[in-house]
């Protein structure tokens, strides 16, 4: 029987004329290769199928999308990561530790002055950028004299003109008076710090134009609810002396009542007893 089986194997040998066919399918099947090896009469085939892999889908990347975000007319990075290096939760500021980096504070105030606020700005991006820049300038003032155990050691500090912005050059009181309190925000006098312990306290942290109003309205509700600088009750205040020198600007729309109403704890009878607390100018470090 076994003869018989290699003798009909030779038969079927012999009726073969080649010794490798390939077959390949369509471009969208997998390739079939048929291989016939001969080696000493004896015939093989071996049928070998390589797949080839469906192409990978592109990747898909999302991003996310802020409908109401608005990029800012400056960026006050650098500043931002000063103050919060050298200023303290509290406020208090390390002279020292800026004077130290004095280099940096510099660089800052030059981009202020390549970047003046034009007519394209908006209301939010020119309070961050003069707010800011008033604060920023206070240090560098206090910088260019310490060590000063006040800023009242310092000869008509508020009329300095060290600060050249764009083509003219500024001092804080035209800041203040001339820019600031021209914009109708009388919750500037809590962001803007005159670098005294009655002052509010220096926030560390840069004004930004996409959250100021948030901004303004925290720093005046911790400004009311320091006892060191304000004691309020419901039939009595006694209120810094900010609260006397810009009293007009707290009249804009009601009384000083109203306003203190607006961000205080604690509600203020429109009869409270009011008088003005001495005013330290110690240096705020």
């Amino acid at each position: 029987m076994k003869y018989l089986q290699l003798f009909a194997l030779f038969i079927f040998i012999s009726s073969c004329c080649s010794t490798k066919r390939i077959t390949e399918s369509s471009s969208d099947k997998p390739k079939t290769e048929v291989i016939e090896i001969t080696k000493d009469s004896i015939t093989t085939e071996i049928e070998t199928t390589t797949e080839i892999e469906p192409p990978k889908p592109p990747k898909i990347v999302e991003v996310d999308v802020v409908d109401d975000y608005t990029p800012e007319a400056f960026n006050h990075y650098s500043w931002n990561i000063l103050l919060k290096k050298y200023v303290t939760n509290s406020g208090n500021v390390n002279y020292k530790g800026f004077k130290s980096n004095r280099k940096e504070l510099t660089n800052y105030i030059t981009s202020l002055s390549k970047n003046i606020p034009n007519d394209t700005w908006s209301n939010q991006d020119k309070l961050a950028y003069w707010i800011n820049a008033y604060n920023a300038m206070t240090i560098d003032l206090i910088l260019r004299h310490y060590p000063v155990k006040s800023i009242k050691d310092i000869k008509k500090p508020w009329n300095l003109r060290y600060w050249k912005l764009g083509e003219k050059w500024y001092n804080l009181n035209e800041i203040e008076h001339n820019i600031l309190r021209k914009m109708n925000e009388p919750r500037i006098h809590f962001a803007i710090v005159c670098a005294s312990f009655s002052c509010p306290k220096l926030l560390n942290k840069a004004f930004r134009s996409e959250n100021i109003d948030n901004q303004l309205t925290k720093v005046t509700r911790e400004f009311l609810s320091d006892s060191n600088r304000n004691e309020i009750s419901q039939n009595n205040i006694k209120l810094s002396k900010i609260f006397q020198w810009f009293a007009k600007d707290f009249k804009q729309d009601g009384s000083l009542i109203d306003f203190l109403n607006t961000y205080s704890e604690i509600t203020i009878s429109a009869k409270a007893k009011k008088s003005f607390k001495d005013y330290n100018w110690k240096l705020n470090e």
